[in-house]
Parts: C-alpha cells; sequence; structure tokens
C-alpha cells in the first residue's frame, strides 16, 4: 500500500513537473518570436504564485524576458511616433521594478546557496537604473491624467529604489535631486484620493521640494485639519504665512480659524502684520474692516471701506461693512428705551447714511439676502418706506 501511495505522488510530480517545463517553454517560444508577450508574463505569474517555485530562477528569468521586451517594442513605438498606448510603457516599467525587487529578496546576500546572487544584483540593477526615470514620469503622466492611484504607487516605487538593497550601488539618497520633487507629487496624489494617512507618509522628503514648499505646506495643513490635529494645523499655517505673508490660503484659513473663536486680538495682529508687507493689499483691508467691524471700531472701519469704494466701486464686502458700520452705531443708540429727540434724530441720520451702502450692496450681491435683508428691513421701518419695507417684508417671510 505505502509503495503504491509512493509512486502515485512521483507519477503527479513528474506530470506537474512535466506540465511546468512545457509552460515555461511555450514563455520561452513566444518571447523569442517576440509574440504574445503579456501572455507569456502572465504565465510565468502563474506558476511563481506556486510557493514551491519561487525559488525558480528559471521561470523568473523568462517573466523578465518577456516584460523588458515588452518594454523595449512600446518604447521603439513611442520613438518612431507609432500608435501606442503611453500608460503601458509605465506600467510595464512598475511591474518590472516590482517583481526584480521580490526576486532580489528571495536572493539577498549573503545567500550561501546562491554564488550567483551577487552578478544578479548587479545586472539587475542596472537594467532597472537606466529605465528608473520612467516611474518619476509615469507618476507625473497619471498626475495630469488625475489617476492619482496609478500616479503613487510609480513615485512610491521610485521614492523606495533609495532604500533598496538592489540599488545600493547608486547612492539615491545622496545623490538623486529629483527624489524630493517626486515625494511631493506623492503626497499630492495621495491627498487628492482623501488617503491622509499615506499623504503624511513621504513629508519629511517631500519639505525638501523648495519650489512646492508652500504648496506642500497647504497640503500637510488640510491633512492635520482632517485628522483634527489644530495644533497642527495652525503651526503649518502660521509657518505658511511667516514665509509668504501674500499668500491668501495661510491669510485665509488663519483668519478663518481665528474668527471662529472669537480671537479677535490675534486676527488684527496677524492683519497688522500682512498689512506691513503689503499696505494696499485689498483683501488684508477688507480683512481689517471686517475684524473692526465685530470689535465695534465703526469709524475705523468705515474709512478703510470708504477708501476701497474710492478705489474700486465693485467691492462688494466694502459697501456691506461701510453700511454696517453705520447701520450698527444706529442701532447701539436705538436700544435705549428712552430717546430724546436728538439721539432719535442721530439714529435717523445713521440708518439714512448706511442705506445707500446697504442697497449697493444688495445690488452687487442679491443672492446673499442673509446679510442685506434684514438691516435694511430695520432701515426702512425706521424711515417709514412703506413700499421697501413690504417688498423686505415678503422676503423675510
Amino acid at each position: 500500500m505505502k509503495t503504491k501511495i509512493l509512486l502515485l505522488i512521483f507519477i503527479l510530480f513528474s506530470v506537474a513537473t512535466f506540465a511546468q517545463k512545457k509552460e515555461i517553454a511555450t514563455a520561452k517560444d513566444y518571447v523569442k518570436k517576440n509574440s504574445n508577450l503579456e501572455k507569456a508574463e502572465q504565465m510565468m505569474r502563474t506558476l511563481l504564485a506556486d510557493s514551491d517555485n519561487r525559488r525558480n530562477t528559471k521561470i523568473w528569468n523568462v517573466l523578465f524576458d518577456a516584460q523588458r521586451r515588452q518594454y523595449e517594442n512600446g518604447n521603439e513605438k513611442l520613438y518612431l511616433k507609432q500608435k501606442f498606448d503611453t500608460a503601458s510603457i509605465f506600467n510595464i516599467t512598475s511591474r518590472m521594478f516590482r517583481d526584480m525587487e521580490v526576486y532580489d529578496s528571495l536572493f539577498n546576500l549573503p545567500h550561501p546557496q546562491e554564488s550567483d546572487a551577487k552578478e544578479w544584483r548587479k545586472s539587475h540593477g542596472q537594467l532597472l537604473n537606466m529605465i528608473r526615470p520612467n516611474l518619476l514620469n509615469g507618476g507625473l503622466f497619471f498626475i495630469r491624467k488625475q489617476k492619482y492611484d496609478s500616479a503613487y504607487l510609480l513615485l512610491n516605487q521610485y521614492i523606495e529604489t533609495a532604500s533598496q538593497p538592489l540599488f545600493s550601488a547608486f547612492h539615491y539618497d545622496e545623490k538623486d535631486k529629483q527624489l524630493p520633487v517626486a515625494a511631493y507629487w506623492a503626497v499630492y496624489a495621495s491627498y487628492k484620493m482623501g488617503n491622509r494617512k499615506q499623504t503624511l507618509h513621504h513629508t519629511y522628503l517631500a519639505l525638501k521640494d523648495t519650489t512646492h514648499y508652500n504648496q506642500m505646506l497647504q497640503l500637510l495643513a488640510q491633512t492635520y485639519l482632517g485628522e483634527g490635529d489644530t495644533v497642527r494645523y495652525v503651526n503649518t499655517l502660521k509657518e505658511g504665512f511667516e514665509r509668504n505673508r501674500l499668500d491668501d490660503f495661510f491669510f485665509s484659513h488663519l483668519i478663518d480659524y481665528y474668527s471662529a473663536r472669537n480671537d479677535w486680538q490675534q486676527a488684527l495682529t496677524m492683519t497688522n502684520q500682512a498689512l506691513e508687507t503689503d499696505s494696499h493689499n485689498q483683501l488684508f483691508r477688507i480683512t481689517k474692516s471686517i475684524i473692526l467691524l465685530n470689535t465695534g471700531k465703526y469709524q475705523e472701519c468705515f474709512a478703510i471701506c470708504d477708501s476701497l469704494i474710492h478705489e474700486n466701486d465693485s467691492l462688494a464686502e466694502a459697501w456691506l461693512n461701510a453700511g454696517l458700520a453705520l447701520f450698527n452705531q444706529g442701532v447701539a443708540l436705538d436700544k435705549n428705551p428712552v430717546l430724546s429727540a436728538k439721539k432719535h434724530g442721530q439714529v435717523i441720520s445713521f440708518y439714512k447714511q448706511a442705506l445707500p451702502y446697504l442697497e449697493k450692496y444688495r445690488q452687487l450681491q442679491p443672492d446673499r439676502k442673509d446679510r442685506w435683508a434684514l438691516p435694511l428691513y430695520t432701515i426702512y421701518l425706521n424711515l417709514n418706506r412703506g413700499k421697501e419695507f413690504d417688498e423686505i417684508d415678503k422676503l423675510l417671510r
């Protein structure tokens, strides 16, 4: 009985071995004839899926030959400007790097049973080093196509070659000036995919890319905000603001942060710092007028808005803030339950002055009923503007 079992095992093993050899021979023939190369690659990949075959160098070599031939064919077509799917050349490059790195790890030096391991690493490393720029170029290609998952795959591979033993002879971490660029675009692709953890993966290296430093800080700030890390969010915005006070992103987001917390003093300090850099900047001046309005400094607010309107009468925010600065002064006086005739006259005067500014804002921003409707309602009521009051009253119902 035992002999029969052993014989059956031997037969099955022989059949499997024969089938494997036939697969390898067929794939080899495909490569030799430069046909069915993708099929040849897949045949070898199927064999390698069996753990018993992982250390069979013949299978790996046929796999590499099939991939290399695909790459060469694609490269030739691109060179000759023949019709060819550009993305496929980058995908082939990616597969070659992935598979050769796995192969290298299986026969990683020192390995006592593989005396040729050193030569394999050298030859494979040299081949991949020549086509390595395709990983970066491919990543940028997919960024432009908005295929961010494919972009990240290639860019991440490009970056990780710097720490792969297969490429140790090339010292990428010391010599490759494009690594920070690849890291920035890897961060960008991850951010676009909404993968916050992955976005932070190459942060340290990406911040070495001086060309995209401001953009990198913006991505980091948004990522920290998404993670609920307020401390890092604010610190990143502050760094960006200190580096470039004229960048609207850092200024606006910091102002929004302080405004949401009613920290008007900090918001005013920062706005004054921005104005020191550019005293004519309309965004900074509008922002200061909003802060002054919220802190009850109505005359200063009106002065800034009046100046802005004289420079550009299409600035809706300037009209609104000027109108509210006047309107709020009237409201403040009107809160007194017992008004003298003089005080009542002052209230009416403020409302009359505010009216053209608020009506102009309505004209410029008709959809912002939430901002102009109530003030105009109050003014029309106090000025006995029956027709206008009725219209606003209907809008508010």
